[in-house]
């Protein structure tokens, strides 16, 4: 068939009416054919529809600088730069209007280049799916799919387009993401289009819960059913812990800025001042009380910190994220591939059947996979690491894949952990050939000799995966059920070998020393999860098996959880309710899972951590992704979190007992004083001088004492903190003022200059104090950008009486013994500030509060939006108890 282009084919106009042909006419409709689409073809419909991604995430400039002039704080700056502009004060409104662009310019700078941080991240993090192309199964990036590609779909995927089946087996589709049912749907490629009903047809960001398919794209991206609807919402995603801590912040401002900005209007009135020069003064007080580089500031630390975890192999999903995974106390992770090296490798076939041979065990085992006998399952990406191991396998390529036909087949899942198969061997004899947990299958054998149990045990002691394979005849049988798994007799075990990590249990040391507990949570046998413990020499809080799980009410299992170590044969939604009573109970729980069982379990962690190699739901369902799944990697991520969110809080406790002691003074001064203290112009200027200075805390060192425990938003110890530290800033100005008018008798101009550079000495070094909890703080270096940024700014700050602008700002120089006597109360003020911290921290410490109690219901959802260009849909778990992503919320009505 010739290439094909976009404008010759007659796509369908939607899913429904593909699902209104059978399989070989939709196939014909695209102009496709069951060998997939030629790579010709599908690059020219690639270049004419464009990549299958709902939205993609480029960094915009233009839309950065709307957000910067969005800002309620600029936007105050500009109405008092018209003002003063209005009112002929032309100088003062120049003055603003450069502090308007400087800050607008940092604000922008710093954004954007968190913006260009946040898409270099999503550009590393990619969903594949299996694509036939000429005439070859293929993996491909999903964004490259187009209409009429034919595509392979497996258990956990999320289905990455609009899809009309071609096949499937047991085919079982969570939809509730579109529909808002929580039970799977069955899909059936035969199933008649009924009016709203597409039995017969996946749609995207829908995810496989059980079975597989293969199935032809019909549509991609925003011509999806979910694209349009993703595209409609908007971009607007929930705000996370650290974002609501910031906003609690900023109402703690606000409060504080009206309150005494309005104090001082009608003071200044009382006095019968200038209606228009006090509301200036007021408007300069409510902007300097106002850390203005907040924002510039946490996104220089967020920015800073995903190029630091993105070397370090940590990719976070949103920036904001970061800090969720520095509060991280307790992590809950299966074993393979964390504990142990995840290279799980067949080791050997043992036959307890009578009349069976190890050879004959391994040749059932190969039978009773989903994987196609012809390829050895090398097309089929979605096979399990035990089936991967079994194929890759020396003893699999005297497999006759010819000898055998499959009839039927019954695909695993996590309720039964077992995989059936129906085959006729070329003697025209069928048999059903069972693979699974041995727990499960033993159940369903009969005539099991007590040897094949202690074998079993043996096994188990060694840290041995043992699966378990079972046979009958089924003589005339042409299709299998799971009640038609019994009477089986035991054939015998396939033992695989995974050894622990040589690294393991230097990362557990790392995780302790940074006061997070590890938890097992995995589906393998309690002896297997305990010898590799005992291995990595773990001391163990106790075990609890997923039967033991069910016998306990949430009260029991919260106080039994809290002291176990590891949780052993736990189905999802056991691993989901523990993940739930560690929340409740105050915990703040990270969970680490690379498969679709972890989906739920995902989602309920206050921080869900995932592998670049895991399922495609397993992947969405996280805040991170490990491109290496690794402990130590996680421990690095961490601290990372926790460094960020230190040198946030330095900036803010700065900013508000900073801002708040020298407003004050001016608010004081104003009342007192025949002229104004300093010009609005001026105040807006030694803000942003400092805050300048202050965008270097973002690269500060943190001790490692602040890395140890995680920290959280304290609103009540910020608002402590100001009403301490503010004053003793208001009590060496009110020195100041005392020295300029008693000892220099200082005019307006000198007064003024005298005060500006006080404030911003005694502010701006302040942050040497500040920065650590170390007394004297000499024991605590800080990096050498911002110590240069802090003495550049007092230098700055010094110069400017002395310079040509000095008569634009209105400053007169000042006399030397002013720098003497500036220089001694700086010693003071810093000594002073070490006391007061020695007796605030002290005192902080016996006032903590008790640790949060944390609801699941009050867990912020931070998956509301597509990660990657790479991934154009988001995915839910089966049965999800919070709220829904923003796609679910709007849902469409039910259907049928």
């Amino acid at each position: 068939m010739p290439d094909v282009g976009v404008a010759d084919v007659d796509l369908p106009e939607s899913l429904a009416d593909a699902a209104r042909l059978g399989p070989v006419e939709a196939l014909r409709a695209l102009r496709s054919r069951e060998a997939g689409l030629t790579s010709a073809e599908a690059a020219e419909r690639l270049r004419e529809l464009g990549p299958n991604a709902v939205r993609t995430h480029r960094a915009s400039a233009w839309s950065v600088l709307a957000r910067q002039l969005r800002s309620p704080i600029l936007i105050l700056l500009i109405i008092t730069a018209g003002i003063s502009l209005f009112l002929g004060d032309f100088t003062n409104s120049i003055v603003i209007g450069v502090i308007l662009v400087v800050s607008v310019g940092l604000g922008f700078s710093n954004e954007y280049r968190a913006e260009l941080a946040a898409q270099a991240l999503h550009s590393r993090v990619t969903h594949r799916a299996v694509v036939v192309r000429d005439g070859t199964a293929r993996p491909v990036d999903v964004v490259e799919l187009v209409p009429g590609d034919v595509v392979h779909l497996g258990l956990g995927t999320v289905v990455p387009a609009d899809i009309r089946l071609l096949s499937s087996e047991d085919l079982l589709c969570d939809e509730s993401i579109l529909t808002g049912e929580s039970l799977p749907v069955s899909k059936d490629p035969a199933a008649e289009a009924e009016a709203g009903e597409l039995a017969s047809c996946v749609r995207m960001g829908t995810v496989i819960q059980a079975g597989s398919c293969v199935g032809v794209v019909v549509a991609t991206g925003g011509r999806a059913e979910f694209g349009r609807i993703a595209l409609g919402l908007g971009e607007q995603q929930p705000q996370t812990e650290f974002q609501l801590g910031l906003r609690r912040f900023s109402i703690l401002l606000l409060q504080v800025a009206i309150g005494l900005t309005s104090l001082i209007f009608v003071a200044n009135l009382l006095l019968q001042r200038p209606v228009l020069e006090s509301l200036l003064f007021s408007l300069a007080i409510a902007v300097g009380i106002t850390p203005q580089l907040l924002p510039a500031v946490v996104s220089t630390s967020l920015a800073t910190g995903t190029r630091q975890l993105a070397r370090r192999k940590v990719l976070v999903k949103r920036l904001v994220c970061i800090e969720d995974l520095g509060d991280m106390d307790v992590l809950v992770t299966d074993k393979t591939g964390t504990l142990t090296e995840g290279q799980i490798g067949f080791a050997d076939a043992l036959a307890v059947g009578p009349g069976a041979s190890a050879e004959d065990v391994y040749q059932l085992g190969l039978l009773a996979t989903e994987a196609d006998y012809a390829t050895g399952g090398l097309a089929d990406t979605g096979q399990n690491p035990l089936d991967a191991a079994l194929w890759a396998s020396p003893r699999a390529a005297a497999f006759r894949a010819d000898r055998y036909d499959r009839l039927d087949v019954i695909p695993f899942d996590h309720e039964r952990r077992m995989t059936s198969v129906l085959v006729r061997e070329a003697s025209g004899s069928a048999r059903l050939v069972t693979k699974g947990a041995p727990e499960d299958v033993l159940r369903r054998c009969v005539g099991t000799p007590a040897s094949a149990l202690a074998l079993l045990d043996e096994q188990f002691d060694a840290g041995a995966r043992v699966i378990a394979v079972a046979t009958r005849p089924a003589a005339g049988v042409v299709g299998i059920r799971p009640a038609d798994e019994h009477d089986l007799v035991l054939a015998g075990f396939l033992v695989f070998v995974d050894p622990p990590k040589a690294n393991a249990r230097q990362s557990l040391d790392r995780l302790e020393a940074l006061g997070i507990t590890v938890k097992i949570a995995t589906g393998d046998n309690p002896r297997v999860a305990e010898k590799v413990c005992a291995d990595l020499d773990v001391l163990s809080g106790g075990t609890l098996t997923g039967a033991q799980i069910d016998e306990l009410s949430d009260a029991e299992l919260s106080a039994a959880a809290e002291e176990a170590s590891i949780f052993a044969r736990v189905t999802p939604e056991q691993k989901a309710r523990i993940v739930r009573l560690l929340r409740e109970s105050g915990r703040a729980v990270g969970f680490l899972g690379d498969g679709v069982n972890d989906a739920l379990a995902l989602h309920d962690a206050d921080i869900g951590i995932s592998v670049d190699s895991a399922t495609d739901v397993a992947k969405d369902a996280a805040d991170v992704v490990l491109l290496d799944k690794d402990l130590g990697v996680l421990a690095d991520g961490v601290m990372e979190g926790r460094r960020i969110f230190a040198n946030t809080i330095k900036y803010v406790l700065m900013g508000t007992s900073s801002n708040f002691g020298n407003m004050f003074s001016a608010a004081v001064a104003s009342v007192v004083l025949s002229f104004l203290p300093m010009l609005p112009g001026q105040i807006l200027l030694n803000n942003l001088l400092y805050d300048t200075g202050q965008l270097a805390i973002p690269g500060d060192n943190v001790d490692e004492e602040q890395l140890r425990a995680p920290a959280h938003w304290n609103i009540g110890l910020i608002r402590r903190f100001m009403l301490v530290f503010g004053p003793i800033s208001s009590l060496f100005d009110f020195a100041t003022f005392a020295l300029m008018l008693v000892v220099f008798d200082a005019a307006p101009g000198e007064f003024r200059a005298g005060w500006f550079i006080e404030s911003l000495a005694t502010q701006t070094l302040i942050i040497f104090v500040i920065r650590t909890r170390r007394v004297p703080f000499l024991r605590s270096r800080p990096s050498a950008g911002l110590t240069a940024a802090a003495l550049g700014v007092v230098a700055v700050g010094i110069s400017l009486p002395y310079s040509p602008l000095a008569g634009l700002l209105g400053f007169d120089p000042l006399p030397v013994p002013f720098f003497l006597a500036l220089l001694a109360m700086l010693v003071v003020y810093l000594v002073l500030v070490e006391f007061a911290k020695l007796w605030f921290f002290g005192l902080a410490a016996q006032k903590a509060p008790a640790p949060r109690q944390r609801r699941p219901e009050h867990r912020i959802n931070r998956r509301a939006a597509p990660f990657s260009i790479t991934m154009p849909v988001p995915a839910v778990g089966p049965r999800r108890r919070r709220r829904r992503r923003t796609a679910a919320r709007a849902r469409p009505p039910k259907t049928g």
